[in-house]
């Protein structure tokens, strides 16, 4: 994978800040490598312990965390119930957040690297979600570590950063829609709806609900998505930068 070898703060503008409201004021160093911050999220106020520093890039929240959050909460009744899988997870701040606020059966995933696994661990517990939320460890690419998977929704925030990562990312993210298997299909209806401005909005299962808020030139961005449509995904932009990600539905041949 590729290494950040830069802190993540340097690649924001100004409007896109990486703090949090008062997280100034709040924050503190805990013990060497860590930062400790408080940060608001929608209803709640978290306590997360960040990397100062850390070679795979899991160290600061960024914006896209915050606004996919509050994007969760005002469609709140799409994920209640879903059982969820999150990539990229850093330092597990949205996947505690969703728990705490909605009971979310959640488990976290990031590259294969202990202290990740840890500092996440240590968030669950500072945030009183005991037992800690369920981790995988995984290197995007490779051969994923179950074999059947049956989360119905897979969610992710800002992590097109490493362009050359594409193929490997999208060929995990193709592993997990296209294996999904429900435990009980007769219990788990195929969509979710909601009425939204009289029309009535469909979330599939399975499906990737990703928000992307990061500056990168548009046609790197575009890779990820070409990408995924070559893969046989389909790709929907469903407002406030976030996109739903489905597997692409055949047509049966129906002549005799």
């Amino acid at each position: 994978m590729d290494i950040a070898l830069f802190s993540p703060s340097s690649l924001f503008s100004e409007e896109d800040d990486v703090s949090s409201p008062g997280e100034e004021k709040e924050e503190k160093e805990t013990q060497q490598g860590y930062v400790e911050r408080k940060h608001e999220f929608p209803g709640m106020e978290l306590i997360i312990q960040e990397f100062s520093f850390h070679q795979l890039n899991a160290n600061l929240l960024w914006p896209g965390t915050f606004a996919f959050a509050k994007w969760l909460v005002e469609h709140k009744s799409w994920i209640e119930g879903r059982r969820c899988f999150e990539l990229g997870s850093g330092t597990g701040a949205l996947a505690i957040f969703l728990r705490k606020s909605f009971n979310l059966d959640i488990t976290t995933s990031d590259y294969s690297d202990q202290e990740i696994e840890d500092n996440i661990a240590h968030n669950c517990r500072t945030n009183v979600i005991t037992p800690v939320l369920p981790h995988i460890k995984h290197k995007w690419g490779d051969s994923f570590p179950i074999a059947d998977p049956d989360w119905d929704l897979v969610i992710a925030s800002d992590i097109l950063l490493y362009v050359k990562q594409y193929p490997n990312l999208i060929k995990t993210l193709s592993f997990l829609l296209k294996s999904y298997k429900s435990k009980d299909d007769s219990l788990v209806p195929q969509t979710t709806k909601e009425q939204n401005g009289g029309a009535c909005t469909a979330l599939p299962r399975p499906a990737f609900l990703m928000s992307w808020r990061r500056r990168i030139g548009k046609e790197d961005e575009s890779l990820f998505f070409s990408g995924c449509e070559d893969a046989g995904l389909d790709v929907k932009h469903i407002g406030s930068r976030v996109y739903c990600i489905k597997p692409r539905e055949t047509t049966r041949n129906t002549t005799k």
